[in-house]
């Protein structure tokens, strides 16, 4: 994984060549639509850092030249999780349509819990997911978070489903199983 570039596309290199790599089957924001840039900083949150697998479906390359692929970032389907998460919506673009209703039913899985596109606006708290610089308290390493205070919760945060460890200050992991905000 070299960049980010938005909220469905990435930049990687393979092998010695860089190359634009472009989600199939999810469209986030457009560069100054709302959410825009909260689907960028969720992108950035989950594949930041990481070694992704890529899996083709049927096309190599869209229209413009990006590659199209699945991206797996450790046991995280990106383009579901973007989905499930509310900062893309489901998108057919045949003939990659293998992982559509899967897709589907993940944003209407986000709809029904008025998570990102599908919320209302509101102000809230935002934490920016970053490469760790800055004020991150170590409990949650894959996102950053600010340390108390104040104290967040859960609707506080555009993050979801999120590593976290011991001692856990803002109590995202109530059930304690390492994972925050899971609903």
């Amino acid at each position: 994984m070299v960049s980010i570039v938005d909220g469905d596309t990435i930049k990687v290199v393979i092998g010695e060549k860089l190359y634009s790599l472009r989600y199939i089957g999810i469209d986030s924001p457009e560069s100054g639509a709302r959410l825009s840039s909260e689907a960028s900083q969720a992108n950035r949150a989950i594949v930041m850092g990481q070694t992704v697998t890529l899996v083709r479906d049927v096309s190599e390359t869209d229209r413009y030249g990006r590659l199209l692929r699945y991206v797996v970032a450790g046991d995280t389907f990106v383009n579901l999780e973007l989905v499930r998460e509310g900062f893309a919506s489901a998108y057919d673009y045949p003939p990659d349509t293998a992982c559509s209703s899967t897709f589907t039913g993940a944003q209407a899985a986000a709809l029904a819990a008025s998570l990102g596109l599908w919320g209302l606006p509101s102000p809230t708290i935002r934490a920016i997911a970053t490469t760790r610089a800055g004020n991150c308290d170590p409990s949650y390493p894959d996102v950053c978070i600010p340390p108390p205070p104040p104290d967040l919760d859960c609707k506080d945060i555009r993050f979801r489903r999120f590593r976290v460890l011991p001692p856990d200050p803002h109590r995202f992991d109530a059930d304690h199983d390492g994972i925050g905000c899971e609903s």
